[in-house]
Order: C-alpha cells, then structure tokens, then sequence
C-alpha cells in the first residue's frame, strides 16, 4: 500500500528511516548503484520528500506496527445481528487500525487491492485491518467475532 512519509529518523546504524503515516518505518538508504536516494543525504531533501509516497511492504503483510493505543471496541456480532455495513466493502478512517478477532466459528476476511488477500479465521484468530484498506467479511455459518481499533 502507498503510503505517505510523515518524519525520519536514524537507525542504530545510523541510517535514515522514513516514519510512514501508517505508523509503520522504512529504511530509505542511499547505496549507489543498488539504492539511489541521494534526497536522504540533506535536511531540505529528506524535507522535500515529506508527504510523498512510499510502498508499505508491511501493510502488505498485515503486519501489526509498534505502539498502538487502544481506542475501543464494538460489541460481539454473530451472524445474524453484525452490520450491513461489514459485509461491504469499507474501510477505517486515516491512522486507525483494526484488529478483527474471531470467538467462534469461521469469518472469511477479504482484503482489496493492493493487499488482495482472503483469510479464512477460525476461533481464537486475529487479523490486522490496516488504515484506509477496503475490506469486508463473510460469516461462514454460526460465528461471533469482534473489531477493536487503535491509533497513536
């Protein structure tokens, strides 16, 4: 997923990350001829690459990033009373993640493009719902499951 550069910082290496907006860091090395980013090497490039996009190999994955607060958590749904609104593609606003756990029984979680990825989660899994990822879910007989939500 595309996602924009929000700061940097070095790494114990001293080499420059990029802080994404999906909380997530990406190394932005310059090594010649394998990595050209000669914008890393300057304040005023790093600065004029703020709020440009880079590919989130992480969000790709679903991957959890560090540091999340909980904000809060609906209440259980079975398959008989979870929203519309859930079956349908939709997504979490900008810089809240989701995490949808599965109780009881089996959820199909379908993640969009550019993820594209179904997940069949049994009782006792948990999947990560990136910011702004289109998603939906499909009960598969009797389920109950919950969604909570954190941000920084």
């Amino acid at each position: 997923m595309l996602r924009k550069i929000t700061g940097y910082h070095k790494d114990d290496a001293y080499d420059w990350v990029a802080e994404l907006e999906c909380y997530h860091n990406q190394h932005v090395r310059h090594r010649p001829p394998f990595q050209v980013r000669k914008w890393t090497q300057s304040e005023s490039g790093r600065d004029s690459m703020l709020g440009s996009e880079l590919e989130c190999v992480l969000c790709n994955d679903l991957a959890w990033p560090e540091a999340l607060v909980f904000k809060r958590r609906t209440p259980e749904f079975n398959q008989q009373d979870f929203p519309e609104g859930l079956k349908k593609d939709h997504s979490t606003k900008a810089g809240v993640w989701g995490r949808i756990t599965v109780v009881e029984g089996l959820l199909h979680y379908h993640c969009d493009a550019p993820v594209d990825r179904s997940l069949l989660l049994e009782a006792g899994m948990s999947a990560a719902i990136p910011p702004g990822l289109r998603h939906r879910v499909e009960p598969q007989g009797p389920v109950r499951f919950y969604v909570e939500f954190f941000a920084r």
